[in-house]
């Protein structure tokens, strides 16, 4: 059984557990330690969750299993067109992967964009992420590639979009 609420400032650290967890199974196949800690650091930092859910630059969802948090996603109306929304997290523990978590996440945030009067929802994921085939077949597609600095490294992705 689970259930879905919005994250509050109290739900910060959890937040940062779970992206911990999560970011070393799904990254270290694919990028270097020092790059998945400086980005855990630069991304995933309690300070840094803390004030994207003060400044609701952010809308943090938790989705609980049993009153256990287990996977959150995270999302916005884009900065640059705020007429398209942006799943920016997305990360369920990997005991629970396969659960089905992430396509419940997903549907949540694209009936919230809906009731935003929104319809178009992207997202960006590494070009190496095995998680880009998840992501198509909950009807998703590549809309350009993108490359983003951070720090002395690269975020080398997809962005993904899908009309809802």
């Amino acid at each position: 059984m689970y259930s879905i609420r919005k994250a509050d400032i109290n739900d910060a650290e959890t937040i940062c557990r779970i992206a911990e967890k999560t970011w070393w199974v799904t990254y270290s196949p694919i990028l270097e330690k020092e790059q998945i800690e400086f980005m855990l650091g630069e991304i995933y930092s309690l300070e840094k969750i803390k004030a994207q859910i003060e400044n609701d630059s952010q809308t943090y969802l938790l989705l609980e299993e049993e009153g256990w948090a287990v996977a959150f996603a995270g999302y916005s109306p884009r900065d640059e067109n705020p007429d398209i929304y942006k799943l920016h997290k997305l990360y369920c523990l990997p005991e629970t992967q396969g659960k089905g978590y992430g396509k419940i996440l997903i549907n949540e945030v694209a009936q919230r964009t809906l009731d935003a009067g929104k319809y178009t929802l992207d997202l960006n994921v590494n070009r190496f992420n095995k998680a880009k085939s998840f992501y198509e077949k909950m009807g998703f597609t590549i809309a350009y590639e993108e490359d983003i600095p951070i720090g002395k490294y690269w975020m080398n992705d997809y962005v993904m979009r899908k009309e809802l």
